[in-house]
């Protein structure tokens, strides 16, 4: 990138998608209605994993992180997001976009190893169950987590602060509906070589290789329920399990693949901003809905729960 005047930012435009004013109402519209059932969704996906003793497994402890993340993740973009859909002035300040890309990232990151970690808990389990208890003990499973978030928030301080702190050449308008790395380094009016280089390094090790542990494990998860004994009862239950933890890995990798590993063009196309869309708010959506729809022991527990209160407000 060419060397130019740099300016003192205080604040960005953003203007994505506000080439199509006729859809700002019903956009807005789209995204309030998805929020409400993100925030429910994986709200009660949540409560119902702390109540039912049942599902205080590992694969249930790391769904708990998936669902809190999707809340914490939606919560950083789509509020301002609504804002820009509502407002005339569509701005946000340097700090606030700042502390969004350094959520979102840092979420999103986590987001790919935690994926990761569900795919070798769930290989255990099939292909390992006697074993399962030893190894995918309570001490192991936490770190498991916890490395997923540190490594997350990681990776995101490295990227949004090597972004932040160069100089940019007066054009504040980003082109994208939230702030977003990839939009902002647009801006940029200094030499961005070592950015996109930790960012290559970052979707190899954070998309790339997880995606391809999942693939591995999943090779080794499929051949040992083919040989599972279907009168057994334990084949449905594998297939439940894995196809729902398949179908997320599918949205949120397609997605992720395809805004932080495609070549990199110097104009944001509307497809960029509708995959992002997806990215950000279709996918965190669906993820309860998946889980709780495709599997019998968190339907029951629903069930359960309800029934619970349900005695409790006629009594």
């Amino acid at each position: 990138m060419k060397m130019g005047n740099s300016t003192a930012v205080t604040e960005f435009f953003l203007v994505g998608l506000s080439k199509y004013p006729e859809l700002q109402l019903l956009l807005f519209t789209l995204c309030l209605i998805m929020y409400v059932i993100i925030l429910l969704g994986n709200s009660l996906l949540l409560v119902i994993i702390i109540l039912d003793s049942r599902l205080h497994t590992p694969m249930y402890f790391f769904l708990g992180n998936l669902s809190f993340l999707d809340i914490c993740y939606t919560s950083s973009s789509i509020p301002q997001m609504l804002t820009i859909f509502k407002s005339r002035r569509k701005s946000i300040s340097f700090i606030c976009c700042a502390l969004q890309m350094v959520v979102s990232l840092a979420l999103g990151s986590t987001e790919c190893v935690l994926l990761a970690m569900m795919a070798y808990d769930r290989y255990v389990a099939i292909c390992n169950p006697l074993r399962y208890p030893i190894i995918m003990h309570r001490v192991l499973y936490v770190h498991m987590a916890a490395w997923s978030w540190i490594i997350g928030y990681l990776n995101s301080l490295v990227q949004i602060v090597m972004a932040m702190i160069l100089p940019f050449c007066g054009n504040n308008v980003i082109d994208h509906l939230t702030c977003e790395v990839l939009a902002l380094l647009k801006l940029v009016c200094a030499d961005i070589s070592m950015n996109v280089f930790i960012m290559t390094v970052a979707g190899i090790v954070l998309l790339v290789i997880p995606l391809l542990l999942i693939f591995i494990s999943y090779v080794f998860i499929l051949s040992s329920i083919l040989r599972i004994n279907s009168a057994e009862g334990r084949k449905k239950k594998a297939f439940s399990t894995c196809s729902a933890h398949l179908t997320v890995v599918i949205l949120f990798y397609g997605s992720a693949l395809f805004m932080y590993m495609k070549p990199k063009s110097k104009d944001t196309n509307t497809s960029d901003e509708i995959i992002g869309l997806s990215y950000g708010v279709v996918t965190p959506m669906m993820n309860p809905l998946i889980y709780s729809l495709r599997n019998k022991e968190v339907k029951e527990a629903v069930k359960k729960v309800l029934s619970r209160h349900l005695n409790i407000l006629k009594s």
